[in-house]
């Protein structure tokens, strides 16, 4: 395979990388289960009603 590109897979990597946010987050979060509203705010989304209004899904 000398020679060749590697070849990425962005929405693989794009998941890993979500993943690991969450597991940081759980690893340091006092409660036992991160609630909906963490996981939301971790992954940087918003509901589709807060769109509407002129919100964003990251910063």
């Amino acid at each position: 395979m000398a020679g060749k590109a590697a070849v990425h897979d962005h929405v693989a990597l794009a998941e890993i990388e979500l993943c690991g946010e969450l597991i940081i987050a759980a690893s340091t979060a006092d409660e036992e289960r991160l609630s909906p509203s963490r996981i939301d705010e971790v992954l940087r989304v918003s509901d589709p009603e807060s769109r509407a209004m002129g919100g964003t899904d990251r910063d």
